[in-house]
């Protein structure tokens, strides 16, 4: 094995469930763009999170919704997750990075959905709106995005935290949709993880780290 593979096989196997992931979802967006839009609509919302689903088949459609974009290319999130989750399960561990995943996922899917419920009840959505399409990986994400706030060495964790925050609360102002509320959501669960994070004391610092590459850098010229 040649050094560049070495190295590469070296970086995918610190964060081995992001590239797992990553692989699974590799493969439904290849499937899904070899099927006819009529196809691919039924076998989305036969893994849809919506109100039916989680009534009847909770768990089935919670794992499988999860494996299929909603949104963006596949390279779009191969990049994002290597920004995102591969730090996260590094710093956390594959078990931790899980559990954050999941209860992200989860949590804002029930609260989600809830809403959407409660709109029905209401009058303020279509009673159809109990079989809308709702799937993908970004309340997961959301949330490990959020976690990472306990990554970073103050006084850079507020700045951070500032912009998760108004990232994900923003699209309210405009008009509230059940997946903007999920997002928030799952944001704040992932703020909720810490009791998750405070085994893994070490933070990262943007202004040592730049030094550091800047002494790396020097040293090699």
């Amino acid at each position: 094995m040649t050094a560049v593979p070495r190295s590469v096989w070296a970086y995918i196997r610190r964060a081995p469930g992001t590239f797992i992931w990553l692989a699974i979802l590799l493969a439904t967006t290849v499937v899904g763009r070899h099927l006819a839009p009529d196809l691919l609509t039924d076998v989305l919302g036969n893994r849809s999170t919506n109100l039916h689903h989680l009534a009847e088949d909770p768990i089935r459609v919670l794992i499988t919704s999860a494996f299929w974009l909603a949104g963006g290319g596949w390279i779009t999130y191969f990049v994002v997750y290597n920004v995102f989750h591969v730090p996260a399960e590094r710093w956390l561990g594959t078990i931790r990075w899980l559990v954050v995943v999941v209860i992200a996922h989860v949590g804002a899917t029930y609260i989600s959905e809830g809403v959407l419920y409660w709109a029905i009840q209401h009058g303020r959505a279509p009673e159809s709106a109990v079989d809308t399409l709702d799937y993908g990986v970004s309340y997961a994400l959301a949330g490990v995005v959020a976690v990472l706030t306990y990554r970073i060495a103050p006084p850079w964790r507020y700045v951070y935290l500032a912009g998760v925050l108004v990232f994900y609360a923003v699209p309210l102002l405009g008009g509230v949709t059940f997946t903007d509320v999920g997002h928030l959501t799952a944001a704040l669960l992932g703020l909720a993880c810490y009791p998750l994070v405070r085994a893994r004391p070490e933070v990262w610092d943007p202004i040592a780290a730049v030094r550091a590459a800047d002494r790396r850098i020097r040293r090699r010229g």
